[in-house]
């Protein structure tokens, strides 16, 4: 590895110092400007050498002792953030997604290779002109509470979430809106006791993957709860639901009645841990099983640890701050250029990872089908201080930046603040818990007092669309969705729901690469990184894995007692 700047050595000192320190205590986008660089082939190049070695997965340390055993039979995994939802039809964060995975169940899933396959249906079938599916159901699946899986259970899971009334998150992707307009994209009707088919208004390239997030509940929950099902989570899943403390844990019981392999352990703990300090030493004293995130300032704690492995995987997961374009001065695409020329991102993905991260090339991950390079805002001072010059910002200004109350999220936005400081961008660091951010982030437009969210997505149904659509398309702002940079560009929508609507590979080559170019050009973000996901676990532990989205797999779990 080469040897460190000063400059960078100079920001780690200082953010590390930061981070211990927090541990203790409506207008439409500018036109595209020149100096946004052109799209580039080799533009992933810019990644330091460190993080493009690790992006192939690897194992950091292998434990070596082979005699290591579990004190008990029950399974804690300790996670950064809590669940905020056992809803499955109504979460947008992983954590919760993670919890609802061991309870729920969808008609179709992914494999280990990201390949749709059924799961709840044994198989479907697909009209010639792509439009109607028909689901042909497993036989002999019971619900928690006893009721049968069938086709009248899909069809009123599907009332559900298509009945606006709800307000659930799953609700907007099911509908097409034009202008004030929405219409349902599906209709679901029962063929017969074990078959159900799906008819589309029209061609819908991702409907495969956005099916596969669509945990099935038990009717007679759903009828005896309603929107209060998040409190009494009732599915197919080898788990059942035992308790729930919000912001604190989660914890299931295996379903002995399960249609399939009955889980080995004897209860599953998803415990929400903030700070990464905590996570480790509660893995190391086998207060926890299995730790995600581990972050990588956190390995050298557990380096020589016999009873321990890390390991390192690619993920989905963007890392990126949003810029709120309704602001006077993030409104010149000028000054949203400047800012990210004023990131070095060789030095976050040193500083934040340790190398174990790619420096952010396209609004895509590499890891989703029709991803484009772009070349990258390469850290330039003089660049990002002549563009603030040209828009008349040259003595800067003030901003805020929200992140989560984390000790990783508060060291990122951190560095953020310190990089723009650079340019006369004076910003100040306001860390947040989940729910609070929530309450002021999800509020009508003209209320909204967001300037800059340090943050991370991942589309957990691994689709293109999935990836942008929710975080910059015109319509998805607050309270809809999360396109909290407000980004409005009539070109950028036109692209994106032409490829929703189109199954042919080539066009959707020709319209994913045409979005990722528009939105690189425009910046409504700060282009940071992709993070590999860090994991690390008792020796005693197997069948434990992190999906690519972060996502915890814990149904196959076994525990060495």
């Amino acid at each position: 590895m080469k040897k460190m700047s000063k400059l960078l050595a100079f920001l780690l000192a200082i953010v590390m110092l930061v981070g211990a320190t927090a541990c203790s205590a409506g207008s439409k986008t500018t036109s595209s400007s020149s100096a946004a660089p052109a799209a580039s082939a080799s533009a992933s190049a810019s990644a330091s050498a460190s993080a493009s070695a690790s992006a192939s997965g690897s194992t950091i340390q292998q434990a070596a002792a082979t005699d290591n055993k579990s004190k008990d039979n029950d399974l804690v995994i300790a996670v950064e953030g809590a669940a905020g939802t056992l809803d499955p039809h109504n979460y947008t964060d992983t954590s919760s997604i993670s919890a609802c995975g061991g309870m729920y169940e969808s008609l179709v899933t992914f494999d280990s290779d990201r390949n749709l396959v059924g799961l709840l249906a044994t198989d479907w079938d697909v009209s010639d002109d792509g439009l109607t599916y028909t689901f042909h159901l497993r036989d002999g699946v019971k619900f928690h509470d006893g009721t049968d899986f069938n086709a009248d259970a899909v069809v009123a899971n599907f009332d559900r979430i298509l009945d606006k009334s709800n307000n659930l998150s799953r609700t907007n992707s099911w509908y097409k809106t034009t202008g004030d307009d929405s219409v349902a994209r599906v209709k679901v009707t029962k063929t017969d006791d074990m078959t159900v088919q799906f008819q589309l208004i029209e061609g819908w390239s991702s409907f495969l993957n956005r099916l596969a997030l669509i945990g099935m509940i038990s009717p007679a929950a759903i009828e005896q709860y309603g929107n209060d099902i998040m409190y009494h989570p009732c599915g197919t899943g080898p788990y059942i639901y035992k308790d729930w403390v919000s912001g604190d844990h989660v914890t299931m019981v295996p379903n002995k009645d399960y249609w399939g392999t009955v889980p080995t352990v004897d209860s599953v703990t998803i415990t929400s841990i903030p700070e990464a300090g905590t996570r480790t030493s509660m893995l190391q004293t086998g207060e926890a099983d299995f730790v995600y995130p581990m972050t990588s300032d956190q390995i050298a704690a557990v380096s020589g640890d016999q009873n321990i492995t890390v390991t390192s995987t690619p993920s989905n997961i963007m890392r990126y701050v949003t810029l709120n374009e309704d602001l006077e001065q993030l409104k010149d695409v000028k000054v949203r250029q400047a800012m990210n020329y004023a990131i070095d991102k060789d030095a976050y993905v040193q500083v934040m990872y340790n190398g174990y991260a790619t420096v952010a090339d396209s609004v895509f991950p590499s890891t989703i089908s029709y991803y484009e390079p772009q070349t990258v805002y390469k850290y330039d001072l003089d660049k990002a201080k002549s563009l603030m010059k040209e828009a008349g910002y040259e003595d800067g200004f003030d901003l805020t930046i929200w992140c989560d109350n984390t000790t990783q999220e508060i060291k990122g936005a951190t560095f953020i603040q310190q990089q723009l400081a650079q340019i006369n961008i004076n910003v100040t660091v306001v860390p947040y818990d989940a729910g609070t951010m929530d309450a002021d982030i999800y509020v009508d437009r003209d209320k909204a007092t967001i300037q800059m969210w340090y943050v991370n997505w991942s589309a957990s149904d691994f689709s293109a669309d999935s990836t942008v659509r929710a975080l910059l398309y015109s319509g998805m702002e607050p309270p809809v969705s999360a396109n909290t940079a407000y980004y409005e560009n009539d070109e950028f929508d036109k692209t994106l729901d032409e490829a929703l609507a189109t199954a042919d590979p080539a066009k959707l080559t020709t319209l994913y690469a045409k979005c990722q170019e528009l939105a690189w050009a425009d910046c409504p973000w700060l282009f940071l990184a992709v993070d590999n996901v860090l994991t690390a676990q008792q020796s005693y532990v197997s069948g434990v894995t992190v999906n690519p989205d972060g996502r915890v797999m814990f149904n196959d779990a076994v525990l060495a007692h």
